[in-house]
């Protein structure tokens, strides 16, 4: 039997993975918190670890006799800068340090990061692994810091690093609000020149990441899982507009107004219990012009390929949304 021992699984991403490794008849373990929303686990084989990613007496026994370890676990929304270092830079650190302690022969650490670690593409070319890092967020920042955390075991225990674009499919909240915005008869068009993004459905997403987890020539590299063609939004509202059934209604916003309405939320945010999702950093991101990247060296090496084309894998998730009265 596979044992595997998973971070983040009760997110979107993490719950997907989950659902693969099921799937392949192993082992799983999830770690959470006693506040998690169990929602995406509920009445699943899985073996619950409550703790956190600090707690060295929780971890040890749990993670003493895993084949792999998939820590998606992250912070990709906070109020404060430490918090996104906290949860991404010394969480990562302590989970590293923490598995090489309990099980230092480890057939695997898998560390999922993002496209932001890097930064955007500086042109129509996307950035690929041999792209230097140039992240523009205080989040990208602390996703490139754990990337560095992970490459300092490079040469003490198996590592692999997984880097994701905009990833999208059910129970995903946070692309979720285009959708919602969508069927609201509205197609947001941030500034006024096209803008190019990779997309990928999150189900060829889990696969390329557990690809990566079990080929051996892994070890010690970083991919990018990511879609094969680069998409710009007015084409994605067109073909979302025709697969929802609703003529929409295009709408340019011009970046100054993209930094307004940012500053507001993130204002507001300041006296409630959540950040706020449109901050200042995220209107950093939403204003580039490029945000590819090239998944050539999975499907090199990994024999990775993408599975579900955009307009398939846009229906499903908006029939889910539906399904599940989201929209």
């Amino acid at each position: 039997m596979t044992n595997v021992f998973v971070t983040g699984a009760t997110g979107f991403i993490g719950s997907h993975l989950v659902d693969s490794l099921l799937a392949k008849n192993y082992s799983v373990k999830c770690m959470v918190r006693k506040t998690s929303s169990l929602k995406w686990l509920k009445d699943k084989p899985v073996e619950l670890i409550y703790g956190d990613l600090f707690s060295e007496e929780v971890l040890i026994p749990a993670l003493k006799n895993v084949d792999y370890v998939y820590h998606v676990a992250g912070v990709t929304f906070a109020k404060k800068k430490e918090d996104y270092f906290k949860g991404n830079v010394d969480a990562t650190r302590s989970l590293l340090e923490i598995a090489f302690k309990a099980n230092p022969h480890l057939k695997r650490f898998i560390h999922v990061s993002s496209q932001t670690a890097v930064g955007p593409s500086y042109c129509e070319s996307p950035v690929d692994e041999t792209t230097e890092y140039h992240p523009i967020t205080t989040y990208g920042r602390s996703k490139m810091e754990a990337e560095k955390a992970v490459m300092e075991y490079f040469d003490k225990m198996h590592c692999t690093i997984v880097r994701l674009p905009a990833v999208y499919g059910p129970r995903d909240v946070a692309i979720y609000e285009y959708f919602k915005t969508m069927n609201m008869r509205l197609q947001p068009l941030v500034g006024f020149g096209d803008k190019l993004v990779s997309l990928i459905y999150v189900r060829d997403t889990v696969n390329g990441i557990i690809l990566a987890g079990e080929e051996e020539k892994a070890v010690s590299q970083t991919y990018f899982i990511s879609s094969k063609l680069y998409y710009n939004w007015k084409e994605i509202g067109e073909m979302t507009s025709r697969l929802m059934g609703k003529r929409t209604l295009k709408i340019r916003i011009p970046h100054f107004v993209v930094y307004i309405v940012g500053a507001f939320a993130q204002f507001f945010s300041l006296f409630q219990s959540k950040p706020a999702i449109l901050n200042l950093e995220k209107c950093k991101d939403i204003t580039r012009k490029y945000w590819t990247c090239s998944a050539e060296k999975a499907m090199r090496e990994l024999g990775y390929s993408e599975q579900v084309n955009i307009e398939k894998g846009f229906k499903e998730t908006i029939e889910w949304y539906r399904k599940e009265g989201w929209i």
